[in-house]
């Protein structure tokens, strides 16, 4: 939201229309389920997708029994498919992050998370996409002030959280 609105506010005349669809919770095959409205019927010229924190959130919580290979098979297939509908669409893959010892986040995270992120980072690498290290920002971050200051629960961004976030997205896409 706060990358948006400056764009928003920079940009002005030219009457851009930035849409965010991602609903807390899902899981890749839940935005898979609803691509077609969410994101291939708007046909954006840009479309940044973060997902992959409750693909391994949700399976240590006991509700969802994916794995690494299902997170990278649905993401690949997903981003095919965007790709077939929209051939010149400009991809932003935004790597799934989290801050360990800020509640929910904890040693069972660990190293399966690392895989989930490493899978975002070569599926980014396989479609061309910009990728952007959320965890290294969030890492460095907490050189300034504890994780809880810029996470409220490990993977939900405080405001503080957020700026960080949008400040390396619109890096990233200058």
């Amino acid at each position: 939201m706060l990358a948006a609105a400056q764009i928003l506010e920079k940009y002005a005349p030219l009457n851009i229309k930035i849409y965010n669809k991602g609903i807390s919770g899902n899981k890749v095959y839940q935005l898979a389920e609803r691509w077609d409205k969410d994101c291939l019927e708007i046909k954006p010229d840009v479309l940044s997708i973060l997902i992959g924190v409750n693909d391994i959130w949700h399976k240590l919580n006991g509700q969802y029994n994916g794995t690494v290979e299902i997170y990278r098979n649905d993401y690949i297939a997903l981003l095919e498919r965007t790709k077939k509908a929209l051939p010149d669409v400009k991809l932003i893959i935004c790597e799934p992050y989290a801050v360990p010892g800020v509640k929910a986040v904890d040693d069972r995270w660990y190293p399966e998370f690392y895989e989930y992120q490493e899978a975002a980072r070569e599926i980014a690498a396989l479609f061309g996409a910009t990728f952007i290290p959320f965890q290294s920002i969030y890492d460095e971050a907490q050189k300034r002030a504890p994780g809880a200051y810029w996470t409220n629960d490990g993977v939900h961004a405080s405001f503080a959280g957020a700026q960080l976030m949008a400040a390396a997205w619109l890096q990233a896409v200058k």
